[in-house]
C-alpha cells in the first residue's frame, strides 16, 4: 500500500495511528448487530453446527479407542472451565481497575490430543473427510460403530490419501497428529516463526514437515500448491475452510452446557464476555459464531491480537478483510505468539464476523510474558505466551467503558487456546521472560 494510501486511511480512522506505532489499542466494532440479523447474513446455519455436532459423537468411540487419555471423557474432545479468582485479584492490582464480575478461564490448553484450540477444528475437518472417503468406498455407513476406523482395511484407504496443510504450529499438530493415526500420508508446510519443538514432535509422529524461512502465508501458500497438483491430496485450508469454522464452532453448544451445570447464568441481565486470541481468524470465529447460537445477544466476543500482527483488527476496521496485510501498514508481522503471527486476517471468517463481533484489542509479547507468569504464580495454571492474549480483555472492556463489562453478575471468560503439549524446558524460558 502506498504511503498517500496509507495517511488517507489514517484520516478515516485515528485509531491506526496508534495500532502502527504498536501501542495496546481497543477497537469497538461499528457494524456489530442484533445476533438474530448478523447470523441471518452470514451463510452458516444451526444445522451446520448441529451436523459437526453429530458427526464428532459418532466417531467418539473411535477417539477413545485409539487415544487413551480420551476415555474418560467417552472420547469426546473437550476442555474444562476453571475459575481464576487469584489471577481477577492479580490484574485488578496490576492495572488498577476495578473488576466486579467473576474471572473464568476456557483450558484449552488441557484438550486431549494436541494440546491447544485447534484440537477443534483441525481434528474435525480431519474425521470429516476420514468418513467422506469411507462412505464412498463401502467401509461404513453412519449407522455403524466408528471403532471399525481403527481397522485395517480403513488405514489402507486411507494410506492412498495425502492431507496438507499450512501452519504456525498448533494447526499442523492436530492435522498432524489426528491425520497420521487415520493411516493418512500427511505433510505440514511450517512457517519460519513455528517452535522447533512442534515440528520435532510431528516428525516423531511420522508426518512429514516442510519448513519456511518466509511467514505464515508462505506456508499456507506451499501447501495449497501441493494439494493443486495431487488430486488425492486434501488441502485444511485454515484461511478459507468451513468444516475448520464448524468444528469449531460446536464449542458453543458445549460452553453453554459447562455454564448450566456450574450454575452460571448467561442472558441479557447477566452478560457474558468472552476473549480469544486471534492469528488468521478461524478458531476465534467459529468458537464465537457457535457462542452467538447459544446465547445471542448475551456474549459478547472480543478477537486478541499482538501488536506486531493485527491483521483481523486491520481487515474489520478498513473493511478490505484478506484485502489488507499488517505489512501494509508498515507493521513486522514478528511476535513470540507463534500462531497469532498472521499478516493476514481470513475473509471468510472477518465477513462472517462483520455483524457479530464486539470488537478487537490488540497485546504485546511482553504483556504476554508478564501475564504467562502472573497466571502460573497465582493459579499454577501454565499457558503458551499466544494463550494469555485474552487475559487483558476485561481489562480494556471495562477501561473502555464497554457496556455492561462491569457489571457484578457478569462473567468474563478467557480463552486459553495452548499450552500443555510446550516442553517444560521451554515453558520454563517462557516463565524466565517476564522479567526482561
Amino acid at each position: 500500500m502506498e504511503k498517500a494510501q496509507v495517511n488517507e486511511w489514517k484520516k478515516k480512522l485515528p485509531l491506526l495511528e496508534q495500532l502502527i506505532a504498536h501501542e495496546e489499542v481497543l477497537w469497538l466494532n461499528p457494524l456489530m448487530e442484533s445476533t438474530t440479523t448478523g447470523l441471518s447474513k452470514t451463510g452458516v446455519t444451526v444445522p451446520n453446527v448441529k451436523d459437526a455436532s453429530d458427526r464428532l459423537k459418532r466417531f467418539a468411540p473411535y477417539i477413545a479407542h485409539v487415544f487413551p487419555e480420551t476415555k474418560a471423557s467417552n472420547g469426546i474432545i473437550e476442555s474444562p472451565i476453571t475459575a481464576i479468582p487469584n489471577m481477577k485479584e492479580a490484574l485488578a492490582n496490576q492495572y488498577k481497575v476495578a473488576i466486579s464480575g467473576e474471572l473464568l478461564l476456557k483450558e484449552d490448553n488441557a484438550l486431549p490430543i494436541s494440546g491447544s484450540i485447534k484440537a477443534r477444528g483441525g481434528i474435525y475437518e480431519i474425521l470429516k473427510h476420514a468418513e467422506t472417503l469411507a462412505i464412498e468406498n463401502g467401509l461404513i455407513t453412519t449407522e455403524e460403530d466408528y471403532v471399525k476406523f481403527a481397522e485395517p482395511e480403513f488405514t489402507r484407504l486411507f494410506a492412498k490419501h495425502k492431507i496438507a496443510v499450512g501452519s504456525t504450529g498448533n494447526l499442523g499438530l492436530s492435522i498432524g497428529i489426528m491425520s497420521a493415526k487415520l493411516g493418512f500420508d500427511v505433510t505440514v508446510h511450517m512457517s519460519a516463526d513455528a517452535k522447533q519443538w512442534k515440528k520435532d514432535m510431528l516428525r516423531e509422529k511420522g508426518v512429514t514437515v516442510v519448513e519456511y524461512a518466509d511467514d505464515y502465508s508462505k506456508a499456507v501458500e506451499e501447501g495449497r500448491r501441493q494439494a493443486d497438483a495431487d488430486p488425492s491430496c486434501h488441502f485444511v485450508d485454515d484461511e478459507n475452510s468451513l468444516d475448520l469454522f464448524l468444528g469449531y464452532a460446536v464449542a458453543g453448544e458445549r460452553v453453554a452446557a459447562q455454564m448450566k451445570a456450574r450454575g452460571t447464568v448467561v442472558n441479557e441481565d447477566n452478560p457474558l464476555f468472552v476473549y480469544l486470541p486471534c492469528g488468521v481468524g478461524g478458531g476465534p470465529g467459529g468458537v464465537a459464531f457457535g457462542l452467538k447460537l447459544a446465547f445471542g445477544d448475551a456474549v459478547r466476543c472480543f478477537f486478541a491480537e499482538p501488536t506486531h500482527s493485527p491483521c483481523m483488527m486491520l481487515g474489520m476496521m478498513t473493511g478490505l478483510h484478506d484485502k489488507v496485510s499488517v505489512q501494509d501498514f508498515g507493521l513486522d508481522n514478528k511476535t513470540v505468539a507463534d500462531g497469532l503471527a498472521v499478516g493476514t486476517a481470513s475473509g471468510f471468517v472477518g465477513k462472517t464476523m462483520e455483524p457479530l463481533l464486539s470488537g478487537c484489542y490488540t497485546i504485546a509479547d511482553e504483556t504476554m510474558f508478564k501475564l504467562l507468569k502472573l497466571l502460573a504464580d497465582t493459579e499454577n495454571i501454565r499457558l503458551e505466551p499466544s494463550a494469555l492474549a485474552g487475559m487483558t480483555g476485561l481489562v480494556h472492556a471495562i477501561r473502555g467503558d464497554v457496556k455492561d463489562a462491569n457489571l457484578a453478575n457478569a462473567t468474563h471468560l478467557v480463552w486459553g487456546t495452548g499450552g500443555s503439549m510446550v516442553p517444560e524446558v521451554e515453558m520454563n524460558l517462557y516463565y524466565g521472560m517476564a522479567g526482561k
